[in-house]
């Protein structure tokens, strides 16, 4: 009976719950990104301060902002650390619309919603204390793009010369025409047919100007509008009818293929223009040859069209002796511990991509899904994406 009075007497004692303070609000929960002034705050998040500790513990907040979904992932949240005593983050339309389209990867005129967090941290003091976290969404409408429509898109004018030249669509997107191409000092045109009409892509601000290498507005137009080309040489003319953009690089903006260094039985560098799958998709043999097709609108993004599926990393030999174990590998990204990891790819899902010659690269892979019959490796970006067409 003693010992039962005593164990009675001994009872648990829950860990005193902490009193968190913190609140997190935005200024709206749907907004429609405003084209006119694109540069002023669209949606601001505000929160109240954690809760108060003692002198000793100093507290700090960082916030994220992500594509509901992403898991704010490294590739694509956007974080901040914040300043002392201030208690918002504002985001402007330029912002927002620029991270769907460039970041994100949201289609033209879809809407999407956001997660943004905060975190609230104590550094020193004599006991750890736990964070506050809050988490609020908001629905984006973005701003409205004219999505062009094209049976053939061609270059002429008399800096092709005396016959114009089509452009394919590139494999990795569909709506999206590129050509390279040798162009001599004077006028370029681009002519879209359509439904047996031609009309012309003109600059959204009417210069003539190439702005050599970066992404510009365009519209159409029934009369004919020209760039003006300066000076001789190879030319990569980038169309994309759903972003309504057109991207020019002289010979002083050429892009390049990715170039990549690794030790095998030698030191090795490797212009990336294909690669190999390795791991339990070939069962550990012979690497497979992807004959990747490179895409006229950027070297650094090969498409894959073989419909193989397993899982793969991706490396940048075929040699079948030891080398394929050390080589450069394109893979699931390690963890932030430099652990290795295998993910599995969703289809239609852009997904961030690991590259590198350490094990935890090396050892690292993708799961491609079952009906998987495209892989775009985009290798300026690092990302990797699956469909099925």
């Amino acid at each position: 009976m003693l010992i039962c009075h005593v164990s009675c007497k001994q009872e648990i004692q829950d860990i005193p719950k902490v009193n968190e303070t913190m609140e997190l609000q935005p200024s709206a929960e749907i907004i429609t990104l405003d084209e006119v002034n694109m540069t002023k705050d669209i949606v601001t998040f505000n929160w109240k301060p954690a809760r108060v500790q003692s002198d000793d513990h100093l507290v700090s907040y960082s916030t994220m902002l992500d594509v509901v979904g992403n898991n704010f992932g490294t590739g694509t949240a956007i974080f901040n650390y914040e300043d002392d005593n201030v208690f918002s983050r504002s985001f402007t339309s330029e912002q927002l619309q620029n991270w769907a389209n460039e970041k994100w990867g949201i289609p033209a005129n879809k809407s999407f919603t956001l997660e943004f967090r905060v975190v609230a941290q104590w550094e020193g003091g004599g006991t750890f204390e736990a964070p506050e976290v809050r988490t609020a969404r908001i629905t984006v409408n973005p701003i409205k793009t004219v999505v062009f429509d094209a049976d053939k898109v061609f270059l002429s004018g008399s800096a092709v010369g005396g016959t114009k030249v089509e452009l394919p669509k590139t494999l990795e997107n569909l709506d999206q025409y590129a050509y390279v191409l040798n162009l001599q000092p004077g006028e370029l045109e681009i002519p879209v047919e359509f439904n047996g009409e031609t009309n012309y892509v003109v600059t959204a601000d009417g210069s003539a100007a190439i702005n050599d290498g970066n992404a510009i507005g365009i519209k159409m137009r029934e009369t004919v509008f020209s760039w003006k080309i300066e000076t001789a040489g190879e030319y990569r003319v980038v169309v994309n009818m759903q972003k309504a953009t057109a991207t020019i690089y002289s010979p002083a903006k050429a892009l390049s293929a990715k170039t990549v260094i690794w030790t095998g039985d030698q030191p090795y560098t490797t212009t990336v223009t294909d690669l190999w799958m390795h791991g339990s998709i070939n069962g550990w043999g012979t690497p497979v040859k992807m004959n990747c097709q490179v895409s006229l609108a950027d070297p650094q993004i090969l498409v894959y069209t073989g419909g193989k599926v397993g899982t793969t990393k991706f490396i940048v030999t075929g040699d079948n002796s030891n080398n394929k174990n050390l080589a450069y590998a394109f893979s699931a990204p390690p963890t932030s511990d430099g652990v290795a990891q295998t993910l599995s790819l969703t289809l239609g899902k852009v997904t961030e991509m690991g590259g590198g010659t350490i094990k935890g690269n090396r050892d690292s892979y993708f799961t491609i899904p079952a009906t998987t019959n495209v892989l775009i490796l985009d290798l300026r970006n690092m990302t990797i994406l699956a469909l099925k067409r």
